[in-house]
């Protein structure tokens, strides 16, 4: 009776929100937009700056006020920075240092699946004891086992190689606990089904596990690739050769010494080139990236 009722008396009305709450609304929601607006600009400042510094001569940066506006020395000053530099072309740098990026970014992700992988999926003696073990070289960067590492890339031959650059820095605590965490939120029926039609475990693992972390392993590829990217301090210390120098590298040494006079334009242009990279990875992964932080996909 109280269906029919509520059927011939037909939807209740919508209710308006009051004048009061939309106009409060609204100035909030400029207010937030114009605060947004404001700490992209402060942001985007400097980096515009380095820009315009890039463009212009250098009697142009160092005589006040600096201009505000790019100037007419782009191409000459870009292509002295990738073709000439000061001790080594910068596109030689950009190269050792995406190569090192993706190989760092790419040995840890797969590194760090296929720990996750055993921990939650294989019964062994002492599971529980390497998990823990792995998790508690968090306490331990690169800083505090640089030496013994540094001996150890010694004595196998990789300075001043692809292979001393990115070995050493593959292996990742924080990846592989954040994959065992999601995978022990996987349902178990999932692993019972796969072992029911005869999937073997690295079937189970390539065609169920990893197009659900696909977004896990979006976030962290932009994460470690920057990682990766701006690491200064092992490059220095395993590369002696010029050619293996990383564009982070190669920045600090453009930095005059002494008396010296620094070429700004071809250091400004250097420092914009050296952001291009990690900036275009974050815009192309930037939805897997958001999904892989908020979305579990399960």
């Amino acid at each position: 009776m109280t269906d029919v009722t509520k059927v011939a008396s037909g939807p209740e009305p919508r209710r308006e929100p009051a004048p009061g709450m939309v106009e409060r609304r609204g100035a909030s929601l400029w207010l937030t937009h114009v605060l947004m607006i404001l700490g992209v600009l402060i942001v985007f400042f400097p980096i515009w700056l380095a820009f315009v510094a890039s463009t212009v001569t250098q009697p142009e940066i160092v005589r006040p006020p600096m201009p505000l506006w790019p100037g007419d020395q782009f191409l000459t000053n870009y292509k002295a920075a990738l073709f000439s530099g000061v001790n080594v072309p910068v596109a030689t740098m950009l190269f050792n240092s995406l190569v090192m990026a993706l190989g760092i970014t790419v040995g840890k992700i797969i590194i760090s699946l296929l720990s996750a992988f055993a921990i939650v999926y294989f019964r062994f003696p002492g599971k529980s004891v390497f998990f823990w073990m792995i998790f508690l070289t968090l306490m331990l960067p690169v800083e505090v086992r640089i030496v013994p590492t540094y001996e150890v890339v010694a004595g196998f031959g990789m300075l001043n190689s692809y292979g001393g650059l990115i070995f050493p820095l593959i292996a990742s605590a924080t990846a592989t606990f954040l994959f065992r965490q999601f995978f022990m939120t996987v349902p178990d029926e999932l692993a019972e089904a796969a072992r029911v039609d005869g999937a073997r475990p690295m079937r189970f693992f390539w065609d169920i596990l990893m197009p659900m972390s696909r977004t896990n392993i979006a976030a962290l590829f932009v994460i470690l690739f920057i990682y990766g990217w701006n690491q200064y301090l092992w490059p220095l210390l395993i590369t002696t050769d010029p050619e293996m120098n990383t564009i982070v590298m190669g920045i600090k040494q453009m930095f005059p010494s002494g008396d010296d006079v620094a070429d700004w334009p071809v250091i400004m242009a250097t420092s914009i080139l050296a952001m291009i990279p990690p900036i275009v990875v974050v815009i192309s992964m930037q939805k897997l990236f958001i999904r892989g932080l908020v979305d579990s996909e399960k």
